[in-house]
């Protein structure tokens, strides 16, 4: 065997190297700097709007709204609201995560499970889910129930079709290569198909979150009492009845703030210490 060396490269003469790039370049390619930048621009547009339109009735200005917003918190009625619904939410948004996998594993499995998850999508993916509402108040009276029927119906087609597509995408060579290795059933979906499909199951795990977020505000802005006490969409229903329109401003505030912080704190997140770390996706 040959015995290892090493070569010590002497520096190339007359070639300036940039050692790092300059400060507003490295600024710039700082994600949470750039949508900063965004939501500024943003509140001084709704700021100058709402000078110009002069009627706060109608629009109140981004420093009414803010007052508003920080009240509700310092209150603490906000905050109730918030988690009222957060937990309507999260037990909604599992039951349909759970429900998904299972009606998608048995699709890949079977005929009769394709067939099965083919012909459900088709009937209830087009139907909205605030149309189930009559049925859902019929079934399960007025309460958590209600809530979380109507969002495991937003959650459930959406990530089963995603997901069932992300693995009729898995590469043959992928399933021949679990199939090598003796795995079959379930094991070959936990440690085959859901590794690749990764990338569209992420997809359908952040459009179902969107469709319950936005279907259970709409939920409790017709309906919106939950065991004797309202969330996030009664504090918006309730202050619009009562013409306080910066306190709507400051809920709907609050929706879009929960939406930002999902998605870029856990959704991507997870993209980062997945699918990105491993290659899949840019």
């Amino acid at each position: 065997m040959r015995q290892e060396y090493e070569i010590t490269l002497e520096p190339l003469p007359g070639i300036r190297v940039e050692r790092e790039l300059p400060l507003r370049q490295r600024l710039w390619q700082q994600g949470w700097l750039r949508k900063g930048l965004i939501l500024i621009v943003l509140a001084i547009l709704w700021e100058a709007a709402a000078r110009y339109q002069d009627n706060d009735l109608l629009l109140p200005s981004f420093l009414q709204t803010f007052h508003a917003f920080y009240d509700g918190i310092a209150s603490g009625e906000l905050l109730s609201k918030v988690s009222i619904s957060l937990v309507v939410l999260v037990k909604g948004y599992l039951i349909g995560i759970v429900l998904a996998f299972a009606l998608t594993t048995l699709a890949v499995s079977t005929q009769l499970g394709r067939d099965l998850l083919s012909t459900l999508t088709s009937m209830f993916n087009p139907l909205p889910a605030i149309a189930l509402l009559p049925l859902a108040l019929l079934w399960f009276g007025l309460g958590q129930n209600s809530l979380i029927f109507v969002l495991v119906h937003s959650v459930l087609w959406a990530l089963a079709l995603n997901t069932y597509s992300g693995f009729l995408g898995v590469s043959e060579t992928l399933r021949m290569a679990g199939r090598n290795y003796g795995l079959k059933g379930m094991r070959f979906v936990l440690f085959i198909l859901i590794p690749a499909a990764l990338p569209s199951i992420l997809a359908g795990l952040k459009i179902g979150w969107a469709f319950a977020w936005r279907t259970l505000i709409a939920a409790e802005l017709v309906f919106g009492a939950t065991s004797g006490k309202g969330g996030l969409g009664w504090y918006i229903f309730q202050n619009r009845n009562e013409l306080y329109t910066d306190k709507v401003f400051a809920g709907l505030a609050v929706v879009i703030l929960i939406g930002l912080l999902v998605e870029n704190l856990v959704f991507d997140t997870f993209e980062r210490l997945t699918v990105k770390r491993w290659g899949m996706q840019r």
